[in-house]
């Protein structure tokens, strides 16, 4: 049986008169604007010492990375950003190539009118437009030929999409069935389509939760993709800003989000609104594999970090959401990782999710742990909705938790805005 939801689904009147006002937006004459349609935001990759595989090679030497991505929004022509975000040494890209997976046609990318591009070390360059027309949850393929010595820079681990590596050039070629997938990104940040009309989105940020971590990698299960259907009706683009790993107040796998927020939610075209679902990792991680060392951080410090997010995203006019972090009892039992729960760690969660509920620090509140959570016991992940971990949900969790989400208070007022 479903638990019952904290948050009531839009209902037909909002949904409606939402759905009226996106068709104003759409019907006004506006001339062609940018607007990112995905991202995979970068991190650092780290060593061999590191308790999890980084997925992908240290070096990379005259290959093609081959990978694929999913458009929230369509629109009539696209761009792509490449990334040598953390890298120390320039990136030579020797061509690039963008097609849809099947099509015997690939498009060439080019920078400036070349095939290729230099950046150097921490730079981000975007392609020139390509004449692709796309639709919204069009699924696309994109090949990254490095004709030299690289690493891996602009990384994203745990993409939930496939990757490949192949030798040499093979921009635009079929992958073979033998070649083995990788389970991380590199290089390539974002993807941007024009079309008439003005940029709208919201941002997802957060850890594996919001990375999609259990999902059905390739389906595009994640709740920011079950969001992304919701809204793409509405001209919403919807971008998923979630890093694996990733903590609202210390650097782990990734920039700790008090650093990161500016880059990765709040500086894209016509960002309305801010889902924050952020401190599973700051509770979970101390004393376990992935921070020996640390200490618990007091309920004071978390609660003062999401003050801060909140108060950057208000400073730029941007709606803030903030989310009930969900129960993780047991959770990574019997693996190498044990150690993310114990009681004192869900007595903080508890009083962290006590004091979101009731702060006026957001727009907003979405209650996931509500959603999620066992009511047998609500320390532990709904068996329904858990992915088999007991700290990621599964592909039903998280559309649950897509679903929790009321399209007339996260947007509203933002969607009047565009009248």
């Amino acid at each position: 049986m479903r638990p019952r939801h904290a948050f009531l689904l839009c209902g037909l009147a909002a949904c409606a008169w939402l759905a009226g006002v996106a068709s104003s937006v759409r019907a006004e004459a506006m001339p062609p604007a940018w607007q990112t349609t995905w991202i995979a935001p970068p991190q650092p990759v780290w060593d061999e010492r590191f308790v999890l595989p980084p997925g992908m090679p240290s070096q990379l030497r005259d290959v093609t990375l081959r990978q694929t991505l999913r458009t929230s929004l369509g629109g009539d022509r696209v761009r792509l950003a490449i990334s040598n975000a953390y890298g120390r040494s320039p990136l030579r890209v020797g061509r690039m190539t963008i097609r849809r997976p099947g099509h015997a046609e690939a498009v060439p990318v080019r920078f400036g009118g070349a095939d290729g591009t230099l950046l150097p070390p921490r730079a981000q360059r975007l392609s020139d437009p390509v004449a692709l027309p796309v639709r919204a949850g069009e699924r696309l393929e994109v090949d990254l030929y490095l004709p030299g010595v690289a690493a891996p820079a602009g990384f994203h681990w745990d993409a939930r999409e496939p990757a490949w590596l192949l030798p040499g050039d093979a921009t635009g070629r079929p992958t073979p069935a033998d070649a083995p997938p990788l389970s991380a990104r590199a290089f390539v940040t974002a993807l941007q389509v024009q079309a008439a009309r003005p940029p709208v989105a919201v941002v997802a940020i957060g850890d594996s939760l919001t990375d999609g971590n259990g999902a059905t990698p390739g389906a595009d299960q994640r709740w920011p993709d079950h969001l992304s259907r919701r809204l793409a009706p509405l001209g919403v683009a919807v971008l998923n800003a979630g890093i694996s790993g990733n903590r609202l107040l210390r650097d782990g796998m990734g920039e700790r989000a008090l650093a990161r927020f500016g880059r990765d939610a709040l500086d894209h075209p016509g960002v309305r609104a801010v889902v924050v679902l952020l401190g599973t990792n700051d509770i979970g991680w101390p004393g376990g594999p992935f921070a020996p060392g640390e200490a618990l951080p007091t309920l004071d410090h978390l609660a003062d970090g999401l003050r801060r997010l909140a108060a950057q995203a208000r400073a730029r006019g941007v709606r803030v959401v903030g989310a009930t972090l969900p129960p993780f009892k047991d959770a990574l039992q019997g693996t190498p990782l044990e150690g993310h729960y114990s009681v004192a760690k869900d007595a903080l969660r508890q009083a962290l999710n006590a004091w979101i509920r009731t702060t006026s620090a957001f727009d907003a509140v979405v209650d996931f742990d509500a959603v999620l959570r066992d009511p047998a016991d609500p320390a532990r992940l709904h068996p329904a909705y858990d992915s088999g971990d007991h700290l990621h949900p599964g592909d039903t969790g998280y559309r649950a938790m897509a679903e929790a989400i009321d399209l007339a208070t996260l947007l509203g007022a933002a969607v009047e805005d565009q009248r």
